[in-house]
């Protein structure tokens, strides 16, 4: 794959930008890799699968093989190939928290990262840059999965409530699933159900459509801390803190069989997701184990960690490649079909290869290649990249990390600090402690301006306060003691040119006799003076003598009569104006307007229609086929 590293970034002892002598180096471009080149490679020389895999050179360790490279998939045969050596990049956000949950988007170009505070967090697929973030959760975010259709998104938190959310992250439903934490869940293959494993002891299945819980799967004695769905079969794996890893028919919540192996408490149950023939699972007794689910036993013992393993990832494309990490931020690769023996230990044969294979011990595997240094603390999830070219890793260490295979000819990713360690990778030349500070400190500032672009769109200008009754006008200068309001100086109304505005007391034509504006006077006093006003004019009807009545201007009502229904209930006209005729007389409907008011045309009153509930999506996502039949 093309891989575009940042300019001046340190290489070591292959012509990198760093001169020994802790010259300044420039901020680069951000490091991207595209797997579109190798795609076009495989695409133009692949064959069938029956005759083998594609001819051609053989890939050398030189970098004039970089154009060669092939895609994971094309070599179904070679696993070793697709091991993810290579640090690329590492994200954080500006306000760091532990990184619970890393799941690639369905298509692969972005990558979702599930924090601690509850937050959501998209990133880039190929440039690994921030896209947005948003607040998804109240609680930390345990647990999520995508549907095997790529629908739909679920997920989980520590207080137990589970949330659907749709591809543009449209937070459709919620539901309080547990009263405790969620620490993992699954979906059925048909997509119309998920289980839920909790803190509570207990196993739930819901019916994903109608969001509600149909079994309840007893028989652990503590936390039930992972949990997984057969991807072809009705079958369930489920991992405790009681040491056990229990078989479940999901039809008749019987526990099909116990798995005894670990010795602590389980930490993570995966099925191998190709063939689904071996169930991966791991623990605290610093081992994770490989059972055949047609023998039902452990046929592989994988070995090496010194901690806690906490996680574990199936490769997608290769069956043979399983990937663990540890609670020290060990990364460690295994090839089971590779037994990698230390040097002084006597390798073991597969159970397969003795004579009695049901009782036969189960083969130790130790890693193929080991990361030590991967991250400065637990390594909380993993995931691959739908095309299985990256590794992404979210740690306890607030640090979201990308991994990806060397091109023939690096050797220097293996004696980086990852692999080796901060001090010995300075003590040999490959890392400059101080450069690296220096680095870190850049890729926080552009994770930092990444951020503040994407959230601009996001951000709701401020509001201005507005004459009441006229919408848009904001309140003259006037107003406000010092000479400002709200988003600065307002002195001349939006639209009248240079016109300024009104004075604060009005206009002086308006003002009544007797009145002062600053001292306005009290009910009394101002029901005397409107009792020594003149009387009103008499009206302008066929009723006033010696005056004949005027001609109806331009877009008033005939005869100085108002429509029906236009005035509200219960209010008094002045005197001297006539009463509007019943609604029931003929005609007695004013254009545009219907019997109860509301506007039906041009001349009614618009009235904002009220969004659709979470409810009616679901049910409008029932309506076109999706997720109609309860299973």
């Amino acid at each position: 794959m093309a891989y575009e590293g940042r300019t001046g970034d340190y290489q070591g002892g292959h012509g990198g930008g760093y001169d020994g002598a802790g010259a300044g180096r420039g901020r680069g471009r951000r490091p991207v890799t595209d797997y579109g080149s190798t795609m076009v490679q495989w695409m133009r020389n692949r064959r069938p699968r029956h005759k083998g895999r594609p001819i051609g050179e053989v890939e050398r360790p030189s970098a004039s093989f970089i154009i060669d490279m092939l895609p994971p998939a094309a070599d179904l045969m070679k696993p070793a190939d697709a091991i993810p050596a290579k640090h690329l990049h590492a994200s954080l956000n500006k306000i760091k928290h532990p990184i619970n949950l890393v799941r690639w988007t369905p298509e692969g170009r972005r990558l979702l990262t599930g924090s601690s505070s509850g937050e959501f967090t998209l990133w880039n697929g190929m440039g690994f840059n921030f896209e947005t973030i948003m607040q998804a959760h109240d609680a930390a975010i345990r647990a999520a999965s995508y549907s095997h259709s790529d629908d739909w998104l679920v997920s989980a938190d520590q207080d137990g409530v589970v949330k659907y959310w749709q591809p543009n992250f449209n937070n459709v439903k919620a539901i309080q699933a547990h009263n405790d934490p969620i620490r993992d869940l699954a979906f059925s293959p048909t997509d119309t159900k998920f289980v839920t494993a909790s803190d509570d002891s207990t196993l739930k299945i819901f019916d994903f459509a109608a969001g509600v819980e149909e079994i309840v799967l007893n028989g652990h004695q503590w936390d039930v801390k992972a949990v997984d769905w057969h991807p072809t079969k009705g079958l369930l794996v489920s991992g405790s803190k009681d040491h056990q890893v229990k078989l479940w028919d999901p039809r008749t919540t019987r526990c099909l069989t116990t798995l005894h192996g670990h010795k602590n408490a389980i930490a993570k149950t995966k099925f191998e997701p190709n063939r689904g023939q071996l169930l991966a699972t791991c623990g605290r007794d610093q081992t994770a184990r490989v059972f055949d689910l047609r023998m039902m036993r452990d046929i592989v013992l994988l070995k090496g960690h010194e901690k806690d393993i906490s996680t574990l990832t199936w490769h997608p494309i290769h069956v043979s490649l399983l990937t663990t990490g540890g609670s020290d931020g060990s990364l460690f690769h295994y090839l089971l079909d590779e037994p990698n023996a230390p040097t002084g230990t006597t390798p073991s044969i597969p159970p397969y290869e003795s004579p009695d294979p049901s009782n036969a011990p189960a083969q130790t595997i130790y890693p193929a290649h080991r990361i030590q240094y991967a991250h400065d603390f637990s390594i909380w999830s993993l995931d691959w990249h739908p095309l299985g070219h990256i590794l992404a890793s979210g740690s306890n260490d607030r640090v979201t990390r990308f991994w990806t295979r060397a091109r023939p000819g690096e050797t220097d990713c293996f004696t980086d600090r990852y692999h080796v360690g901060e001090e010995a990778a300075a003590a040999q030349g490959t890392w400059d402690r101080r450069g690296g500070r220096k680095q870190r400190q850049e890729e926080e500032e552009m994770e930092m301006e990444d951020e503040a672009d994407g959230l601009v769109d996001q951000k709701m200008p401020a509001r201005q306060s507005m004459l009441p009754g006229l919408p848009g006008l904001p309140v003259p200068a006037s107003a406000f003691s010092d000479g400002t309001s709200v988003g600065g100086s307002q002195n001349i109304i939006p639209g009248m040119n240079s016109v300024p505005p009104p004075p604060p007391g009005g206009l002086p034509g308006l003002r009544m006799p007797g009145l002062d504006p600053n001292h306005p006077p009290d009910l009394t006093q101002l029901a005397a003076m409107m009792g020594s006003l003149p009387p009103p004019p008499p009206p302008m009807g066929n009723g006033a003598q010696g005056f004949p009545p005027p001609p109806p201007l331009p877009g008033t009502f005939p005869n100085g009569v108002l429509p029906p229904g236009l005035l509200p209930p219960g209010f008094q006209l002045p005197p001297g104006f006539p009463p509007p005729p019943p609604l029931s007389a003929a005609g007695g409907v004013v254009p545009g307007m219907n019997g109860d008011g509301n506007g039906v045309g041009a001349g009614g009153i618009r009235r904002r229609v009220p969004l659709p509930s979470q409810q009616e999506s679901l049910a409008e996502e029932q309506r076109r086929g999706k997720f109609r039949i309860a299973r």
